[in-house]
C-alpha cells in the first residue's frame, strides 16, 4: 500500500499542472468575447495562471518534501530505539 501516499501526491501536483490553466483559458476567452479584445485577455489570464501553476506547485513539493523528512527523522529514531 505504498503506492497511495505517492500516487496522492501525483494527483495533488497533477492538479496544479491542469486547473489553473484551464481555468484562465475559459476565463480569457470569455473576457475576450465580452470585451471583443482577442487574444489580449486569454494571454494575460494564461500568463497569470502560469505563475499560479508555478508557485502552487511549488508550494506542494515544499509540503512533500517536509512530510519525507518528518518519515525519515521518525525511521530513523525508530531504528536507535530497537
Amino acid at each position: 500500500m505504498w503506492w497511495k501516499e505517492y500516487s496522492g501526491m501525483m494527483i495533488d501536483v497533477s492538479g496544479w499542472l491542469v486547473a489553473p490553466i484551464i481555468l484562465g483559458l475559459f476565463l480569457g476567452k470569455w473576457l475576450d468575447s465580452k470585451y471583443q479584445t482577442k487574444p489580449w485577455f486569454t494571454v494575460v489570464c494564461v500568463g497569470i495562471a502560469f505563475v499560479i501553476t508555478n508557485v502552487g506547485i511549488i508550494r506542494q513539493g515544499i509540503k512533500i518534501m517536509k512530510n519525507m523528512e518528518k518519515k525519515e527523522k521518525k525511521e530513523i529514531a525508530d531504528k536507535k530505539e530497537k
